[in-house]
């Protein structure tokens, strides 16, 4: 009787640590992750002040997701995710990738000193996404999909918080790049208020050959191809649909409420997928996990190839649709990080997660460069479109995943 009462005592005090550190976790990502559309944000401000061409403007976006590429790459190689202290790291991270951002502000927009900073922000932020699933994934109980969900729309409500900093700074582009700065270097402290759950694997070994797992279990293959196909998508609209937004709202609206107005669809649009990520993960959980993803990305490709015949019409169509397109693009996000955790050994869960985002930020590398060129030779009508291939594709590699044996480790066997 009395064991029952001290294991009844137990678990109430383990479970309010969960959600409190789990609400710690989200608020230090949505923090850190302003760091990363900090300098997009910015884009039409500076191209309407002539300060960037299409491609210095593609390089504001792309070059931290270079870094990210590069940090991820390494830390996966030497297995850092699984090997740190994972609030030492995420500390380390945070800090020196705010310190990155503010020394924008030391140069000119167009220097090349401006993407180097880009490119070492999103290295650092290699230490702060992919080891905060890691964390969350230790207090992972039957829940992993609703708890990668709120960590991802964390990631998403960080990744619009730019354009709404961008909003209340008015025509002066540095306060948005201050904001986020010091949002990133209060996440790398507050950090350290986040516990760990009871399901922590033990430390691993240095192997890098561990990195070819992701490859030769066929299952996290087929998870990885799904991931691939949405990363194909998510950050090019992400990029580009403020500018998309700026350049329509500039057509139907005009005046100077179109900057303002356009701002703050933007947020909206991509701050909508925190959404989206949140009731996924709940509908993943209950009812699997690639059924969700397969249907969000139906509904984000179709978004993709009609989006673009509402440019430079009524605003309040073209933002419905829009947000709709947002929560969409991200509401199976969390889904693809969920089935890595439920498919990879244990002890290298942290690795393969880091895997997985390198490899779909390096994808997004081509679709963000690649929408430019789209636009100048087809016109906004169409310069989204080809985005949906990628879902296309994911939709059939979660179909396979699906009829895979192991599918039923996913979501308690809710496939």
């Amino acid at each position: 009787m009395i064991a029952q009462r001290q294991n009844g005592i137990g678990e109430r005090f383990r479970t309010r640590g969960k959600w409190s550190s789990i609400a710690v976790l989200a608020l230090c990502e949505v923090m850190a992750l302003s760091l990363w559309f900090s300098a997009a944000a910015v884009v039409p401000t500076l191209r309407a002040n002539d300060a960037l061409g299409d491609l210095q403007a593609s390089l504001f976006s792309s070059s931290v997701a270079v870094g990210f590429v590069a940090g991820t790459f390494a830390s996966a190689v030497l297995g850092l995710a699984d090997r740190l202290h994972p609030r030492r790291f995420f500390m380390a991270a945070a800090l020196v990738a705010a310190a990155a951002n503010a020394g924008i502000l030391l140069f000119e927009p167009a220097s090349p000193a401006v993407i180097a900073l880009r490119f070492l922000t999103g290295a650092c932020m290699a230490g702060t996404y992919p080891v905060g699933m890691k964390m969350i994934a230790t207090w992972a109980k039957g829940d992993t999909g609703l708890l990668v969900g709120l960590l991802v729309g964390a990631l998403t409500l960080g990744s619009a918080a730019p354009y709404l900093f961008n909003a209340a700074g008015g025509v002066d582009w540095r306060p948005t790049l201050v904001m986020a700065s010091c949002a990133a270097a209060l996440s790398g402290l507050l950090v350290n208020a986040v516990g760990l759950g009871p399901a922590r694997p033990a430390t691993a070994p240095f192997a890098p050959a561990a990195v070819l797992r992701a490859w030769r279990n066929k299952a996290l293959r087929l998870a990885n191809f799904g991931y691939f196909g949405h990363m194909w998508e998510l950050y090019a609209m992400w990029a580009w649909i403020g500018l998309f937004l700026h350049e329509s709202f500039a057509r139907s609206v005009g005046g100077a409420d179109a900057a303002l107005l356009a701002d703050l669809a933007t947020f909206a649009v991509i701050g909508a997928g925190a959404v989206g990520s949140l009731f996924g993960g709940v509908f993943a959980d209950r009812l699997g996990r690639t059924t969700l993803t397969m249907l969000a990305m139906a509904v984000s490709g179709g978004c993709a190839l009609v989006v673009g015949f509402l440019f430079g019409g009524g605003p309040w169509p073209l933002v419905a649709l829009c947000l709709v397109w947002g929560v969409a693009v991200v509401a199976d996000s969390a889904q693809f990080s969920s089935c890595v955790i439920e498919l990879a050994e244990p002890d290298y869960v942290g690795t393969m997660l880091t895997i997985q985002t390198c490899i779909g930020f390096l994808l997004t590398l081509a679709t963000i460069h690649m929408i430019p060129p789209l636009v100048d030779w087809l016109g906004w009508r169409y310069a989204f479109a080809p985005l949906a291939i990628g879902p296309v594709l994911g939709v059939i590699a979660m179909a396979r995943l699906r009829a895979h044996p192991d599918a039923l480790k996913l979501a308690g066997g809710n496939r």
